[in-house]
């Protein structure tokens, strides 16, 4: 019975690296629902893709000597892989490179420009280059970006600014008029009460000091900021235009749900719907900030053996039993857990000992008693009424979780109709039923309505767990699946069984466990390799060291040289007879007169280059500071031509 339009997104991937299994959780997250949306008859449309702009790659991109597009390509590759081999049924997978939707951004940015809601004016403050964001110093953390921890470093540019003050009033009305908007509560109280409230400072939404972005349409030494980019990929994915938006647009805006992560429920819950009520366009329908999930109790770090990523536990576990181990082990509402031990007694205990055993035994019994075939259940007992009572109830114990996002709940209320089951065979007891040819209508009876609760669990697990799901419909031989049928116990109508195959067979703990050592070992050697990359680079021995030679040299004259934008003519001392002439990038950062009588380190062995007509002997030492910023290293109280070992 169809139900209407559900459309629900996940937030795009960040392009920087791959994903590690807490990245991929919430994809799995968000595919179990649409998956049920489904099995309830609405028509879903469920988006994801890859957030690929910004200056973290543009720096990535650089360090690796490619281009960013280069670098998000092989990326945003890698993260569609990880979906595909997650069994997740996304509609559309965009990417915020994609053409149309570049297009679509600039119209955007122009639209709220003319209107007034977009100003142009100069930002001064403190920019984490990680998260790509300012904050004023009352902001930081012990003097660290609130969001994650890094060190900030003191910005200012040019930028265009989107009017969130304007809108302050309208947002703060429509959250406290519309309480599931933000979800769980704990999130909506955090935003209110922590940043709308204590009143919200206009958003910079453009840079000048890289390249790799949407360029505004009319002033492109700006590119578009991360947030009017990676946000508008919800609207744009389905059809929006400022010129004109498609019938597919029309149908399944506004969003049903975002998920996020609830470090960027700020994002989605005031730039977002800031951003929706300049354009008038109506707000997405809920915001849902799900918990982190965590190694142990630990963030993921090579160093220490602990990234997971998700085709590694695949390889291991195969990839039902991660879907549910992921759905299983977040609680709704704190950061969730996992590590290689849990995964295996959950494995064992919930997969192979109570699912796959309920199923197996069930069949098996089926087989051998009667030859396969279901019979009637015409010789019902009071224990039967309990186990169709209790699958009943599950059936709504799942709904309710999955309309709360309440996943875990959800599974957890599957898992003990299985558990259910199995005691329903204990109380039973099939096997003594069998020994006895008057209780085969019993007989038949009970292992009906086993079959009849494994054929819940099988529709239920859908979301979930669909190979498996599949599975076990094979070997209970029913093709009745939609989800409508749950709404009474005692579906099935003859037919015969198929053969009994373990779902899933139990982990050899000791063999499983140095399968994964020898994961941990090499993951903790990669760390070590890279560590030695970043802090030795291409490492050299003293001997090479030993071939630069490098002297304190004071600067006695210094001059622009003509036609050389970047260039000044140093005459230096160097302890030797003769001046040495150095032609140096500097002129940027330093005047003549701000540099003589210094005294600065020269690469005195350099072979002689010709630059711009002047020969120059040697390179001065100086530092990369900061994003388009040079400081010359400068010696105090070391006479001239000494030399630097």
């Amino acid at each position: 019975m169809k139900k209407g339009k559900y459309y629900i997104t996940t937030a795009i991937a960040y392009t920087s690296r791959k994903p590690h299994i807490g990245n991929s959780y919430e994809i799995v997250l968000t595919d179990a629902i649409a998956r049920y949306k489904r099995m309830q008859g609405y028509d879903v449309f469920f988006l994801t893709g890859t957030d690929e702009h910004g200056q973290k790659i543009e720096e990535i991109a650089k360090s690796e000597g490619i281009t960013p597009k280069e670098h998000v390509d092989k990326v945003a590759g890698e993260i569609r892989d990880i979906c595909d081999m997650l069994n997740t049924t996304y509609d559309k997978f965009i990417r915020t490179t994609d053409d149309y939707h570049e297009k679509v951004v600039q119209k955007i940015f122009k639209k709220l420009y003319d209107q007034g809601d977009i100003y142009k004016s100069e930002y001064e403050g403190l920019y984490c280059t990680p998260c790509e964001s300012f904050w004023t110093q009352s902001q930081l953390v012990d003097g660290k970006c609130p969001d994650c921890g890094r060190e900030v470093k003191p910005a200012k540019e040019e930028a265009y600014f989107l009017k969130l003050s304007k809108y302050q009033k309208q947002l703060e009305k429509f959250i406290e008029d519309n309480d599931n908007f933000i979800y769980p509560e704990a999130r909506k109280k955090e935003m209110l009460n922590n940043f709308i409230k204590p009143g919200l400072e206009d958003l910079c939404v453009s840079r000048t000091s890289f390249k790799w972005g949407i360029p505004v349409s009319f002033d492109e030494k700006h590119v578009i900021y991360v947030w009017i980019d990676a946000l508008s990929n919800y609207i744009t994915a389905i059809g929006y235009d400022p010129d004109g938006s498609s019938e597919q647009y029309k149908k399944y805006w506004p969003a049903d749900a975002h998920i996020i992560g609830k470090d960027i429920v700020r994002f989605h819950t005031i730039y977002w719907p800031i951003m929706l009520m300049a354009l008038g366009e109506p707000l997405p329908k809920q915001v849902y900030g799900h918990p982190w999930l965590l190694f142990g109790e630990d963030k993921m770090s090579k160093s220490k053996g602990n990234v997971i990523y998700a085709d590694t536990l695949i390889d291991l576990f195969g990839v039902d039993a991660v879907r549910y181990y992921l759905l299983s082990e977040m609680p709704h509402a704190n950061d969730g857990s996992i590590s290689y031990s849990t995964m295996i007694e959950r494995y064992n205990s919930d997969l192979a000992n109570t699912l796959g055993n309920l199923v197996n035994r069930t069949v098996a019994m089926s087989k051998k008693y009667f030859d396969g075939a279901i019979q009637s259940p015409d010789a019902a007992e009071e224990v039967d009424g309990e186990l169709k009572a209790f699958a009943l109830e599950t059936v709504k114990k799942v709904e309710k979780g999955f309309n709360e996002f309440k996943i875990a709940d959800a599974v957890e209320a599957i898992i003990n109709l299985a558990k259910r089951s199995n005691k329903y065979i204990d109380e039973t007891m099939p096997w003594a039923l069998a020994k006895d040819e008057s209780k085969r209508e019993r007989l038949g009876t009970v292992l009906y309505n086993l079959l009849e609760s494994i054929r819940f669990l099988a529709i239920l697990l859908k979301p979930i767990m669909p190979e498996t799901s599949e599975k076990i419909f094979e070997q209970i031989g029913t093709d009745i699946k939609d989800y409508d049928s749950l709404g009474e116990f005692g579906a099935i109508k003859g037919g015969s069984v198929g053969t009994p195959t373990p779902l899933f067979s139990r982990i050899d703990v000791k063999k499983k466990e140095e399968e994964i050592q020898k994961i941990i070992d090499a993951q903790i050697a990669e760390a070590k390799g890279e560590k030695k990359e970043i802090e030795g680079l291409a490492q050299i021995g003293i001997e090479d060291f030993a071939k630069v030679e490098l002297r304190a040299a004071k600067i006695t004259d210094c001059e622009p040289i003509k036609k050389a934008k970047k260039l000044l003519k140093l005459t230096l001392d160097d302890g030797s007879d003769t001046p040495r002439i150095v032609a140096s990038g500097i002129a940027p950062w330093y005047k003549p007169e701000d540099l003589i009588g210094k005294t600065v380190v020269v690469v005195a062995n350099l072979k002689p280059a010709k630059l711009c007509s002047v020969e120059s002997n040697g390179m001065i030492l100086a530092a990369d500071a900061g994003e388009n910023d040079v400081k010359v290293i400068f010696l105090e109280d070391v006479p001239a031509g000494s030399k630097i070992r």
